[in-house]
């Protein structure tokens, strides 16, 4: 019995179903295997008061602090977040609110290795956490913890945690060269890959789909929260050089008014439409009504949305970012271009004018499952532990 505590500050939770919800399916696939017993600590970061009276932080104040959560038993300790110190003071905090829930955890449930699954604040506390139970601790990078985190005052925390850890997973070999990039030992790096669920995400009736949401002609969808780094501003100013053609962006964010001025400005409000945030069950739905599926992002580590599009035959064009060169390994995938609106609308008007197979396009994802992402995280796991054993018994 391979016992495993999950580490993630970005997991699921009553008010925000979607949030982190490719960690909760990863997890929940780790613990379907045989020979696997699994418990996860999701911390919860608060402001010290009177901010942690706003409406966001008291909806966060106000969940279970544990819960079963999909027949997974969750953990949700808070810790303090102090605003406008650039994150440099998360892991001690994470660590000390830690510290006595796996204190008391340990005489019911005694864990053979941590799995922190985003580098930043989870990486650095798994590693001192790992320290004090003696165990070993395997940290996973996916995008934004290192191209965010892992620079600026949190950049050494980061580094050191790399270091430090026993075993490090990084969703792409982009991310994987990123990593090493910034010092961190790749030789003990693993690629793992994220999944995709074949069975929700899947072609249907694309005329029907896109008739349901009053659009006749070509769909470009888009999926991604409303940030700078996402590029949506430049699909929608290439959408101008697609006179015929419709673009639905799913997500939420900052961005939302700059996003719309730049659609008014450019006359784009009959074609463009920001959809706000979308259930993550109604996402297939959409990619599966595209013709396209375009995200312009500057920096990803492997999104999931573009493996769910072409999962759904539906290719995409997308920057050469991250992964991108992992999932577009043939032109039935789609396009990957330079980021800029011209690019973009070349590359969509190029898949419109000439689609590949639907049933082509499905094939690109078929190696993105979440079956072969939970089995080589049990097999990453159990080496670390395996390594670690005679270090165990030598401490004992």
């Amino acid at each position: 019995m391979l016992r495993v505590l999950t580490l993630a500050t970005l997991f699921p939770d009553a008010g925000r179903p979607d949030f982190g919800v490719f960690v909760e399916r990863q997890t929940l696939g780790l613990a379907a295997l045989p020979g696997i017993e699994l418990s996860v600590v999701a911390p919860v970061g608060l402001p010290p008061g009177p901010l942690d009276r706003l409406a966001h932080y008291r909806a966060l104040a106000s969940l279970p602090r544990r819960e079963r959560w999909k027949g997974l038993e969750v953990f949700r300790p808070r810790f303090t977040i102090l605003p406008g110190t650039g994150g440099r003071f998360h892991v001690p905090a994470l660590v000390r609110a830690m510290r006595p829930l796996l204190d008391r955890l340990r005489s019911s449930f005694a864990f053979d290795v941590i799995d922190a699954e985003f580098f930043f604040p989870d990486g650095p506390a798994a590693v001192a956490l790992g320290r004090r139970y003696g165990v070993p601790v395997s940290v996973k990078a996916r995008g934004a913890d290192i191209h965010h985190w892992g620079h600026g005052p949190t950049a050494a925390q980061v580094r050191r945690a790399g270091r430090q850890a026993d075993g490090l997973l990084a969703v792409s070999r982009a991310m994987r060269a990123d990593m090493a990039a910034l010092g961190l030992p790749a030789e003990r790096i693993r690629v793992h890959h994220t999944g995709v669920d074949l069975d929700r995400f899947r072609p249907l009736d694309r005329v029907a789909a896109r008739r349901e949401r009053g659009i006749a002609g070509p769909l470009v969808a888009s999926v991604g929260a409303l940030i700078p780094r996402k590029g949506h501003d430049l699909v929608i100013e290439a959408m101008a050089e697609l006179p015929e053609a419709a673009l639905l962006i799913a997500g939420e964010g900052p961005e939302r008014p700059r996003l719309e001025a730049l659609i008014a400005r450019l006359g784009l409000g009959e074609r463009v439409r920001l959809l706000g945030g979308v259930p993550h069950e109604a996402v297939p739905r959409l990619l599966a009504a595209a013709d396209v599926m375009a995200l312009a992002s500057a920096s990803e580590g492997l999104a999931n949305a573009w493996v769910e599009a072409l999962a759904c035959g539906t290719p995409v064009v997308i920057g050469d970012v991250g992964g991108a060169r992992e999932v577009v390994t043939g032109p039935a995938a789609g396009r990957i271009v330079r980021r800029s609106p011209a690019a973009i609308a070349a590359g969509i008007a190029e898949l419109v004018a000439a689609p590949p197979a639907v049933d082509a396009v499905r094939a690109m994802a078929a190696g993105f499952t979440w079956q072969a992402n939970a089995a080589a995280l049990r097999d990453h796991l159990e080496a670390l532990c395996r390594a670690d054993a005679p270090a165990r018994r030598q401490r004992g």
